[in-house]
């Protein structure tokens, strides 16, 4: 690992430049979700994740437990 804390170049550009593409963008985003050494990156992807299943929840379920049954 690089004293930066990075590993490996960033495709030749500056540390501070924005990826150039769809897979270098997908590498940097597994990088950063992958980084276990860095607490408040875990805790922001950890806090998307529960805020994504909770949207998900709330929004994409159809089923209504507490509608009437219909008599069949």
């Amino acid at each position: 690992m690089v004293p930066g804390g990075q590993a490996g170049s960033n495709s030749g550009g500056s540390p501070g430049s924005p990826p150039e593409g769809l897979r270098e963008w997908i590498r940097n985003a597994f990088r950063f979700v992958a980084d276990r050494n860095d607490f408040r990156r875990n805790l922001i992807v950890n806090l998307g994740l529960f805020a994504a299943g909770v949207w998900a929840a709330r929004n994409l379920t159809e089923i209504d437990l507490m509608a009437p049954q219909p008599v069949a």
